[in-house]
Formats: C-alpha cells, sequence, structure tokens
C-alpha cells in the first residue's frame, strides 16, 4: 500500500508542478501523516 501512496503522491506533485527537489520530502510527508492517521483509525 505504501508503494501505491508514493506513486499517487508523486503524480500528483508532478501534475501540479511541484518542484523536482523537494518531491522527496513531501512524498515523505504525505506517507508519515499517513500512518498516524492509520494509527488513529485502528485504534
Amino acid at each position: 500500500m505504501r508503494a501505491k501512496l508514493k506513486v499517487l503522491v508523486r503524480r500528483t506533485l508532478n501534475k501540479y508542478k511541484y518542484p523536482p527537489d523537494q518531491q522527496e520530502k513531501a512524498v515523505s510527508t504525505v506517507i508519515k501523516q499517513a500512518e498516524m492517521l492509520t494509527q488513529y483509525w485502528t485504534n
């Protein structure tokens, strides 16, 4: 699931012309947020 989320985030960033040099940090932030939400929902 994590790999699929990374692909979706990268596509969205590219679509809106997000700077390529900042994409890794943005992807990492989204993954962390998704993990936090998952923990919140499952507890």
